[in-house]
């Protein structure tokens, strides 16, 4: 089970994106399609805003954001991306890996636990910049 401490915050046009993807099928075939079932559940319990509401401090798509893994005492910078523009050389995080979900709709200071390839780990959201 994953666990988030705050309510998840996205922006309407992201939503709208996100849907588009996940009604595209094409990633519910591939081996990620687990991760596919994991964005469908946290978007359908997010709080939707406009761009004006949407918080400055919110994880959203094209974010760059710094985190920090408590279980391994490290920090990575990141930019939450779509799928078809993930690279990983450039850090660029699908929406659609288990970071990328986990880390999508969170502000600034939210600490989550969460299920990755290699077991639950604890991240912190330090900044955020939009």
């Amino acid at each position: 089970m994953n666990s988030i401490e705050q309510p998840l915050i996205l922006r309407e046009d992201d939503y709208q994106i996100l849907v588009s993807f996940l009604k595209d099928g094409r990633y519910a075939r591939r081996e990620d399609a687990r991760f596919v079932t994991d964005l469908e559940l946290e978007i359908r319990k997010a709080t939707l805003v406009t761009k004006d509401q949407f918080p400055r401090d919110v994880v959203r798509l094209n974010s760059r954001i710094r985190i920090i893994d408590s279980d391994r005492d490290s920090s990575m910078d990141l930019i939450l991306v779509t799928p078809d523009k993930a690279d990983i050389k450039e850090r660029k995080i699908s929406v659609l890996a288990p970071i990328g979900t986990a880390l999508l709709g969170l502000k600034k200071g939210t600490t989550i636990r969460w299920e990755v390839p290699g077991g639950k780990r604890e991240f912190t959201v330090m900044e955020v910049t939009n």
